[in-house]
């Protein structure tokens, strides 16, 4: 038996390595952990008839929330009126986009600096910028053909890099740059100029630094410092414009959805399963709150959220159908 004993020595001693190693390993897991537990719980409440729905629309899957320039609220999900906008008080105003082919499988809406709406459907691949007035002027990407599939199959097998597999959000710098997280199928970052043409991309799908597994939100400091939400693996990683990795934070839930917050001390909220973190730029959790749950004031998967200040959260609960609007106390 003795002989066997450097051999069991050797291999705790490997395994306990390994579990320490990468952001993978479990020492990077329960330090997450520990942050996300001595942070701060901060109390919050819900503004249940914030929204003044009209009786004949009713919301399916929530997967949006963007506030522009006039604080009007859009909401959008996957129902048959996928975009519906409310005024600052929570009035309903319309219902956009019924019966548009642009919607297959709605995932994000976002506004840009200059009030343009941007419009992410990971079924069709495609985002479409509209400006103030409502107007498409851009759309990366392109919706799949099937009379062109069928008759051009091999020329056409394999989309080009400037194409999308199932895009997820996006987000626009000062110069006008689009950034897209083209995220379940790619698991990549593509940069676009403002004209739209492909500038670069990068990521694969993976756990290392700069690789992703369903990267699913990103957005931008006043620094152009890019954020991501790399969704499956549990963590949000930091790059310039060009792709240069910085940083990764390791959380303890799921990354699904990130906001911030306008003005010059910035912070994000990220939106998890049944919890939000508030975060500052450095990376350190400054408080988290929410359960798990489907009634109001619990959580499910949060695949949207918006803050335009640090005490306003606007969150779509997507398998609860529901968006709902947080003051933080």
């Amino acid at each position: 038996m003795k002989r066997f004993v450097p051999l069991a020595v050797l291999i705790l001693s490997v395994t306990a390595s390994l579990s320490g190693q990468g952001r993978g390993g479990r020492g990077g897991s329960m330090a997450a952990a520990a942050g996300a537990a001595s942070a701060p719980q901060l109390k919050f409440h819900v503004d249940e008839e914030f929204f003044k729905l009209p009786d004949n629309i009713w919301p399916s899957e929530a997967v949006g929330v963007a506030l522009n320039a006039k604080g009007h609220i859009f909401l959008l999900n996957r129902g048959n009126h996928p975009l519906l906008e409310f005024g600052p008080d929570g009035s309903f105003i319309r219902s956009i986009g019924d019966g548009s082919t642009i919607f297959h499988a709605a995932h994000s809406v976002r506004f840009d600096a200059e009030d343009n709406m941007w419009l992410v459907d990971a079924g069709n691949n495609v985002v479409v910028k509209f400006n103030p007035k409502g107007r498409i002027i851009q759309a990366l990407g392109r919706r799949l053909e099937p009379w062109v599939y069928m008759t051009h199959g091999i020329e056409r097998a394999i989309p080009g890099p400037a194409a999308f597999y199932q895009p997820t959000d996006t987000v626009v710098g000062p110069d006008g740059s689009t950034y897209v997280t083209d995220g379940y199928g790619n698991s990549r970052v593509a940069k676009f100029s403002k004209e739209g043409n492909l500038v670069t991309y990068w990521g694969d799908r993976g756990t290392r630094p700069g690789q992703f597994n369903t990267p699913h939100s990103i957005v931008m400091d006043r620094n152009q410092t890019l954020y991501v939400a790399d969704r499956q693996n549990s963590r949000v990683q930091v790059f310039d414009t060009d792709g240069k990795f910085k940083q990764e934070w390791d959380l303890d839930g799921l990354t699904w959805s990130m906001c911030i917050t306008p003005g010059p001390t910035q912070v994000i909220f990220i939106g998890s399963v049944g919890k939000v973190y508030k975060m500052g730029l450095d990376g350190k959790i400054l408080g988290t709150f929410g359960k798990l749950g489907r009634l109001p004031g619990y959580f499910d998967s949060i695949h949207a959220i918006a803050c335009p200040d640090e005490k306003t959260v606007y969150i779509a609960n997507e398998f609860s159908y529901r968006f709902d609007k947080l003051v933080l106390e």
